[in-house]
C-alpha cells in the first residue's frame, strides 16, 4: 500500500532544530575553544544555531539560434 501524497514530507519542508543535544553542544563549544573540560556541564553557555536555507538552482534554457 502506498503513502498517501498529502502525507509525504518533501525536503523543502524539512525545518531546521532550535535545540542542539548535549553532544552537539559541547562538539560545538569545542569548534569556538569556549569549553572546559574540568568545568562543570551544568552551566555551559549557549550555542547559536545556524538556520541553513536551501536556494532553488535556476534552470539553464538552452538557445536555439540556428532558426
Amino acid at each position: 500500500m502506498s503513502i498517501d501524497q498529502s502525507l509525504k514530507v518533501k525536503a523543502g519542508a524539512i525545518k531546521s532544530r532550535n535545540v542542539l543535544t548535549r553532544a552537539e553542544r559541547v562538539a560545538r563549544l569545542k569548534q569556538l575553544d569556549k569549553f572546559d573540560e574540568n568545568e562543570a556541564i551544568v552551566g555551559m553557555p549557549k550555542v547559536r544555531v545556524q538556520k541553513i536555507s536551501l536556494k532553488k538552482k535556476k534552470k539553464v534554457k538552452k538557445a536555439d539560434d540556428d532558426k
